[in-house]
């Protein structure tokens, strides 16, 4: 016999919560297909998606004009002019492949032609005006994380990162299955007595606005036995199913012991009005709902208890935009002459504002728009920001979605990557937004109150520890602690059976040896300095010391490519790419965190998820990590009044 009432008055939110985790005890599951990412808009990620190429997958010229050795402009003035000769430069277009033996890009409008060639007054910086390989997408960067919507953006960002299907979560297929004596199909001449059947066209057009799949069935008579059959072929065919009137407690109304012949009844009736003689049950795991007879009952009832069995089967959330005033985190420029949409992360900083970081912001960079949680409107004639002014943000997320996302702001890793999606996995209300700013950037970030996270790895050359001191330099009205995370492998990375012999450190000043650097603050150009220091190497001995790149798998797509032959980097990345990898030393990366962070619900379940064994195996998988505690508190700096 069921627990459950018959023809109860449960509460809306009661009956809902009640019905999802009936459903969820039960196995209910979502199906996944593969589709082409051309044919993807709209569809939700099944499983996570990493690119397979870099974009671009080659140095490229950014702008009309000239390619040349920067150092043939250097000395160039408003007074002191260079003039070029034809063998000095080549003309180039953008997109075109950079020329062999150029490292620079100058605009035709900075461009002075004569008969004697081309005059410069401004000298050009390397690397100015070329797109580098991968600036936009490393090949094995994660794209798109679990159950995620597929929009314009991203499918660009796929197709860039070479990727040409996907799995995705199927579109559920709904049964519409009509009962009743006296419902007839729509026609121009009903008879007496005669019930036009249009509940099934309002409820298709629902289903398909929703994004499911509808099936109506034939009209079934008020015939137990018919009913029974018809619901078990419709439960073989569908996902879920809804059955149309015979839900009250009248004479021939038998929905709700058909349903409870072939599976189990949770709730029968619910405090709505109208709606109220709605049935909640399942045969096996699929979801069957009798949705009353009469229409505005019955779109009322889809709208409020059919709606979210969608959602979960499609593996979403509902959400709604909307336009908000935002702290600024750091300070933007902008150009006088447009009005600019930026493209920016938010969050909630220590005062409990919404605070904007803004991301890549060129126009080749797809990636930033699939990161975005808001585009920040700049005026015309506007200078841009400082940080701490506000600024007008148009929201392409909800808020209480930003509400619910981990901030990290720091040292770049793709187990920060994989540690998001291992969370997603377990919870599709939780997110996670990074931005690799280095690891000063995360102790700077959150000095200002900006994040929650970030990895940081900064080596003390005193005494070879990681981290501490400049916490504690940074941080002298405490306030936040310090999260073990991993040990990993810092090496040089090669190229494949390292051509060049490259053993060590020392060999990066060799003649014609072209290194690739990563960023100002980064933990890992911070490192390289200390061990160029000890070996007594100038950077200016090495050829691309001023080469930069925002991440480690950047720097190892570099390498790949052939455009550099070594770099500073983790042997996870050195792995995606297939490159050599000469080992210099482990180090300590580890998750500053906000104390007021931790008092959050997201982020205590971002930090529960270090030490699961869905995530260790996810490291062991990428290689070049060591872990002991993952996840535990290595240090505490109570917060204090300055």
């Amino acid at each position: 016999m069921s627990k459950y009432e018959y023809l109860s008055n449960t509460p809306l939110n009661e009956a809902l919560r009640t019905y999802l985790a009936f459903l969820n005890e039960r196995g209910l599951v979502s199906r996944t297909e593969t589709v082409s990412v051309t044919d993807a808009l709209g569809r939700i990620s099944a499983r996570a998606v990493y690119a397979r190429l870099s974009s671009p997958h080659y140095t490229a010229c950014a702008m009309d004009g000239i390619a040349l050795a920067a150092k043939m402009t250097f000395g160039a003035t408003e007074s002191t002019p260079v003039l070029l000769k034809e063998p000095d430069f080549l003309r180039v277009d953008t997109g075109d492949p950079l020329p062999e033996g150029c490292d620079a890009v100058i605009m035709i409008e900075d461009c002075v032609e004569s008969d004697g060639g081309i005059t410069l007054y401004s000298s050009a910086a390397p690397w100015q005006h070329v797109r580098q390989i991968g600036e936009d997408i490393a090949a094995g960067d994660m794209i798109l994380s679990s159950y995620c919507l597929m929009e314009p953006a991203v499918i660009g960002a796929m197709l860039a990162g070479g990727v040409g299907s996907l799995e995705v979560v199927a579109r559920p297929r709904v049964g519409i299955l009509p009962t009743g004596d006296e419902i007839v199909p729509p026609s121009d001449h009903p008879k007496p007595g005669e019930v036009m059947e249009f509940n099934s066209a309002i409820f298709y057009a629902m289903l398909r606005q929703w994004g499911a799949e509808p099936v109506v069935y034939p009209i079934v008579p008020d015939d137990p036995a018919r009913i029974q059959a018809a619901l078990e072929q419709a439960a073989r065919e569908c996902d879920l199913l809804l059955v149309g009137a015979g839900t009250s407690a009248g004479r021939d109304d038998g929905t709700a012991e058909a349903i409870r012949s072939l599976g189990e009844v949770c709730v029968h009736g619910v405090a709505i009005r109208p709606g109220k003689p709605v049935v909640l049950g399942a045969i096996g795991a699929k979801p069957v709902v009798g949705v009353p007879g009469y229409p505005v009952s019955g779109i009322l009832v889809l709208e409020e208890l059919v709606r979210p069995v969608i959602d979960r089967l499609l593996m979403r959330e509902r959400e709604a935009g909307e336009s908000v005033c935002v702290r600024m985190g750091r300070k933007m420029t902008s150009s006088l002459k447009y009005r600019e949409f930026v493209r920016a992360s938010l969050g909630y900083n220590s005062d409990g504002e919404l605070s904007a970081v803004p991301l890549g912001a060129g126009a080749g960079v797809v990636t930033s728009f699939t990161k975005a949680d808001c585009l920040l409107d700049v005026p015309q004639n506007c200078e841009g920001y400082e940080a701490g002014e506000r600024a007008f943000a148009r929201l392409l997320k909800p808020v209480d979605r930003i509400a619910r996302t981990v901030r990290i702001l720091g040292s770049h890793d793709p187990l920060i990557d994989e540690a998001a999606d291992e969370l997603r996995r377990q919870d599709i209300r939780a997110y996670v937004s990074s931005a690799h700013v280095g690891s000063m950037g995360a102790i700077l970030a959150l000095s200002r109150g900006e994040g929650q996270l970030g990895g940081v790895h900064l080596l003390d050359e005193a005494d070879g520890s990681y981290n501490v001191s400049y916490i504690e330099r940074y941080f002298p009205n405490g306030g936040v602690a310090l999260v073990e995370c991993v040990k990993r492998s810092q090496g040089l990375m090669v190229a494949p059976g390292n051509p060049l012999g490259i053993c060590g450190i020392a060999d990066l000043a060799k003649p014609n040896l072209r290194y690739v650097n990563r960023q100002k603050g980064a933990g890992t150009r911070i490192l390289l300095d200390y061990l160029l220091k000890r070996e007594g190497i100038s950077p200016r001995a090495i050829s691309g010391y001023e080469r930069e790149e925002p991440t480690h798998t950047a720097v190892a797509a570099q390498i790949a490519a052939g455009s550099a032959d070594c770099g500073l980097g983790i042997l996870s990345a050195a792995r995606m790419y297939g490159l050599g990898f000469v080992p210099v030393c482990e180090e300590t990366y580890d998750l500053l965190v906000s104390l007021k962070a931790m008092e959050t619900p997201q982020v205590r379940a971002f930090l529960r998820i270090l030490p699961s064994e869905g995530f260790l195996k996810r490291l062991d998988a990428l290689g070049g990590y060591a872990y002991d505690k993952p996840g535990r508190i290595k240090k505490i700096w109570p917060e204090r009044q300055a």
